[in-house]
């Protein structure tokens, strides 16, 4: 099978038509970025922080999702695979079974490590290679006058320490939002206290029952957060607690109800449905201990234990526990992109223009319309945020849906207009989402 002849119709005038386009984060979106690139024979560059590629997918790959393969594989990246083979490999890449959820270990496996570390691709993805910021090359933000026809600058830090400067002629940021949870804190700053608790505070989606067993076993762990990544850990709390006792779990969430966490006999995601069930079931057992509409203030650590205090039915109180989840979702990092002219929602901190269409207080994955370069385009000529980062504070990004951002993206990159604002993706009514919710309450 050979890819298909997408040379690009028109290229970028004067300098800027010589360098490559940056393409931040090699994880699922970033690496569809990049075959998609391939494909149209516009020169790339992948900068990826992690010493691997889908590093951020390793440190959840204990997790199963939800969606069958079908969902998972972008068909750039597919094409790939297929017709050409990577430097270890031993025997042609088989597509896995459409049908089947991986963990995110077997994601990376079975996908992403073969695709990183393809002919097409591996030349030109470069690890352990940090972005500090994008600008404009001689100017800030403030200055017009010849902004489009200078290259965007990023400033990198590599492994050594030392810092460069690439020059681009466009930047897709697929960088992501696993390494900026959002704070326990009710009011969104940083939770007060947190100092004081240290290693007792974990980041969402622990291997309760695999490589951290020891850690919460007959212990008691409070989940925060309302989303499937909680409700993962505290059923993964209520299974240990069966061969290990003085296993406790204590599940708080902020609002009254976890309306994200369903067991609908109408979701067209079996295995979602029978998790909201499952977790149903634990509470109203009393196996899980529920405390809805706890705002929580302050921590602090207390003869060995953790506090959390905070506002619950207008009173003021302390929970004790001994571990602390924070499941409470992801948020941009934006401080990269202080130079750049953006156009962001006031609230959801995503494309103004794509702000309407994930609002977590309207959508969840299965109302989210595919969506392209229309919706993604900045006042920054030729920078664009995409995957998960590009739904800012909503939780309702699905892999599908960053795939067809990043198709559409490259097809106006490469001149093709008409491609660039077709929409090549259908996706089923429910969306497309994680067991545990590795970017959120409903994500993929």
């Amino acid at each position: 099978m050979t890819l298909l002849d997408l040379t690009p119709r028109t290229s970028a005038p004067g300098r800027l038509a010589t360098l490559p386009v940056i393409v931040v984060g090699a994880g699922p979106v970033g690496l569809a970025a990049a075959a998609h690139l391939h494909e149209r024979g516009l020169d790339f560059v992948i900068l990826e922080a992690g010493a691997t590629a889908a590093a951020s997918v390793r440190a959840w790959g204990h997790t199963r999702l939800f969606t069958p393969w079908r969902h998972l594989i972008d068909p750039a990246a597919q094409r790939i695979l297929a017709s050409t083979s990577h430097a270890e490999a031993t025997a042609p890449w088989n597509t896995p079974d459409d049908e089947r959820m991986p963990t995110g270990a077997e994601l990376v496996d079975l996908y992403l490590d073969p695709l990183a570390r393809s002919a097409a691709l591996a030349p030109h993805l470069q690890l352990e290679t940090e972005v500090l910021a994008i600008t404009r090359e001689g100017m800030d933000r403030t200055r017009t006058r010849g902004r489009a026809a200078a290259p965007l600058i990023v400033r990198v830090r590599r492994a050594d320490g030392s810092i460069d400067e690439v020059a681009a002629r466009a930047v897709i940021d697929a960088s992501g939002t696993y390494r900026t949870p959002n704070p326990l804190s009710a009011n969104g700053l940083a939770l007060r206290g947190a100092e004081t608790i240290g290693d007792r505070l974990l980041p969402a989606l622990p291997d309760v029952l695999g490589a951290d067993r020891a850690r919460f076993a007959g212990r008691h762990t409070t989940v925060v957060g309302a989303g499937h990544s909680a409700a993962g850990t505290l059923l993964a709390l209520t299974e240990l607690a069966r061969t290990e006792p003085g296993t406790r779990a204590t599940w708080i969430t902020r609002t009254v109800s976890a309306d994200r966490i369903t067991a609908s006999d109408d979701d067209e995601l079996p295995a979602r449905a029978a998790l909201g069930g499952r977790l149903a079931q634990a509470v109203g057992d009393g196996v899980i201990e529920r405390l809805e509409g706890f705002a929580i203030l302050e921590a602090r650590c207390a003869d060995g234990q953790v506090e959390l205090v905070g506002v619950r039915r207008g009173e003021v109180v302390t929970h004790r526990t001994d571990l602390v989840v924070a499941a409470t979702g992801f948020r941009p990092d934006l401080t990269m992109l202080r130079e750049l002219r953006l156009d962001l929602d006031d609230i959801v901190e995503a494309p103004r223009r794509l702000a309407p269409l994930i609002d977590p207080n309207v959508h969840s994955c299965g109302t989210v319309e595919p969506h392209g370069i229309a919706e993604l385009r900045q006042p920054e000529p030729g920078f664009f945020v995409v995957g998960m980062k590009s739904f800012g504070r909503a939780p309702t990004f699905l892999l599908a849906t960053g795939y067809e951002q990043v198709r559409s993206i490259v097809a106006e990159l490469a001149g093709d207009t008409v491609a660039a604002r077709r929409i090549e993706l259908s996706l089923p009514a429910t969306g497309v989402c994680s067991t545990d919710g590795s970017g959120g309450a409903c994500c993929s």
